[in-house]
Formats: structure tokens, C-alpha cells, sequence
């Protein structure tokens, strides 16, 4: 997939089908958006594309990141698009409804057809709608498919309701409205080395940054991937009481792979979340504290074990 940063002419030289919208959960909603755009140009000989944006670090206009720009990238490239043009929000956020046609349609994508969900608002302070899209673009010769809202037990899937469901637990609820499993990716750090020195069980931190949606603290079974090859694992996510009470403790994401050793510092192991299993809460010994790693760990090698 290659990634435009800038409003610029994509390569699409018969014309693309473009997918329209954030994007930020890659869900199953918009999954369905960005598959239609594919089925569309492999149907009609175009190029498959997607224009989304890139909001300003800290921003929370949609809430905590879901992902990070590169998770959110490899999934999207997953499903078939080529080319992507995720420009700075601020690029093109004064455009008319009119301008957004005119520029990011027409002369950077030469679009055919675009698709969108029915809640899709483009232009200056959302002044466009799909209604203001259809009148736009069809005497342009460029056709809207407006695709409709992917529902999980009844309900619309949302980013909304997917950063709920993960403040409140339920990784199940999280990995069925995606579509796969929640996974972060985010840059392994040094630790104080507690794991290691005190509980024998040496872990891999994988800490959230600022602006990132953080789940609710507590034990998960996930699965990691380090050079190629996946892992079971247990993760434990939120301060740490046993070994540090202060009330300002920071809060830790710390993996514990039971069959992998070695040096991952700087990598960006990809960590798959799978099951809550239970909260974190402050033991009386670190012999206690070392059971529920081994046991959460067991936990995760069955699971997986299941096939």
C-alpha cells in the first residue's frame, strides 16, 4: 500500500474507487466500507483507495487512539487497498464541501466512485453530508455507493462503542466488532527490572502513550509475535500495587512469554488481546504475585493450545 501524507495526485492512471472516512477502528463497518471500494475497482478496472486523516497529536476530536497509525496502516493494506492519503486534518479542514470534491476527489484521486457509511459528513465544520455528496459528484460522472452501518447483537458497531467496550473489559465484544483481535504495537522500553531480579519471570513493556485509548487494567491471555513467530502470553496492564503503592504509580502494560527469552528492546513486537481474566489488585507476597503470572500464563498456553 503506498501511504500519501500531503493532498497530492494518487497513482491511479484508469481512475480509483476510494473509500472515504477515519477509519480509526478499521472495524467491521469499515471493513465493509474499504472492501466495497476493492470489490468495486477489481470489478471495473480501477485502483483501489482510501482517503482518510491525520488529526493533530493529543487531539481528541474521536476520542483515544484505538491504534497506532502503523496498526491501523497494516490492517487497512490487509484488505486490499494500494493507495492511501492520509493528510493532516489541518490540510483540508477549511475546504468547502464543493472544494473537497473539486480537490481531494477529482484532482487527487481522479475517483470513478466513491464509498462512505450513511453518517459521513466531509467539508468545512461537516457541512457535507451523503445527500450533498450525491448532488456533487454524480454530474462529475462519479458514483457514491453508501454503504450501511455494520451491526453487531443488534446495535451499529461503532469506534464509540468499541473504546467503551475496552474501558470496560470485554475484550470479546472489542474482537468481535473489529473483525480480529485488538493488538498493540507500540515500542518495548526498559522496565525497573522486577520481573526479572524478584519474580523470576522477565516481562516485555509495551507502555501506552499519550492520546492512546488505554483497556481496563487487569490480566489478559494474549499471544505475541516477536520475529516472525507468535506466543502465548499473559499480560498485565494498570500499576503495579505489590511492588509499588504510590497512589501516582504509573500504569504499566507488562507481557510475560513463558517460551520466549531474549533481547527485544526498540523492536515493536506486535501483542494480541485475546481474554480478561481478571483485575489487578495488590498481593501479600511477591510469591502470590509470581503464581498469577505462571498461572495466567498456563491459562494462555491452553487457550492457544485449542487451535
Amino acid at each position: 500500500m503506498h501511504i500519501l501524507e500531503t493532498l497530492a495526485p494518487v497513482d491511479a492512471p484508469q481512475g480509483s474507487a476510494v473509500a472515504l472516512g477515519f477509519f480509526d477502528g478499521v472495524h467491521l463497518g469499515h471493513r465493509t466500507v474499504l472492501g466495497a471500494a476493492v470489490d468495486y475497482a477489481a470489478e471495473k478496472g480501477l485502483t483501489p483507495a482510501a482517503f482518510t486523516f491525520l488529526l493533530p497529536p493529543g487531539s481528541a476530536l474521536k476520542g483515544g487512539r484505538i491504534f497506532s497509525v502503523e496498526e491501523k496502516h497494516r490492517r487497512i493494506a490487509s484488505l486490499g487497498i494500494e493507495q492511501y492519503q492520509e493528510a493532516p486534518f489541518e490540510a483540508f479542514c477549511s475546504l468547502t464541501p464543493e472544494d473537497f470534491v473539486r480537490k481531494v476527489l477529482v484532482e487527487c484521486f481522479s475517483a470513478k466512485a466513491v464509498f462512505c457509511g450513511d453518517n459521513f459528513t466531509f467539508g468545512a465544520k461537516a457541512a457535507g453530508n451523503v445527500e450533498m455528496l450525491h448532488a456533487l459528484c454524480e454530474p462529475l460522472g462519479i458514483r457514491v455507493c453508501v454503504v450501511d452501518m455494520a451491526k453487531y447483537k443488534g446495535e451499529n458497531v461503532s469506534s464509540t462503542r468499541i473504546r467503551a467496550a475496552l474501558e470496560a473489559g470485554e475484550i470479546g465484544e472489542v474482537n468481535a466488532m473489529l473483525g480480529q483481535p485488538y493488538a498493540i504495537d507500540w515500542p518495548v522500553t526498559h522496565g525497573k527490572g522486577i520481573g526479572t531480579s524478584r519474580l523470576g519471570a522477565p516481562t516485555i513493556n509495551q507502555n501506552y502513550p499519550k492520546g492512546a485509548l488505554q483497556p481496563c487494567c487487569g490480566v489478559y491471555i494474549t499471544r505475541i509475535c516477536i520475529d516472525g513467530k507468535w506466543y502465548p502470553a499473559a499480560t498485565g496492564l494498570g500499576r503495579r500495587p505489590t511492588v509499588d503503592d504510590e497512589a501516582d504509580a504509573p500504569i504499566t502494560c507488562e507481557t510475560y512469554v513463558p517460551d520466549f527469552s531474549g533481547n527485544v528492546y526498540g523492536t515493536r513486537p506486535r501483542l494480541e488481546f485475546y481474554e480478561y481474566l481478571c483485575p489487578v489488585r495488590k498481593f501479600n507476597s511477591l510469591q502470590e504475585l509470581h503464581a498469577l503470572i505462571c498461572d495466567a500464563a498456563e491459562k494462555s498456553k491452553a487457550y492457544f493450545s485449542k487451535g
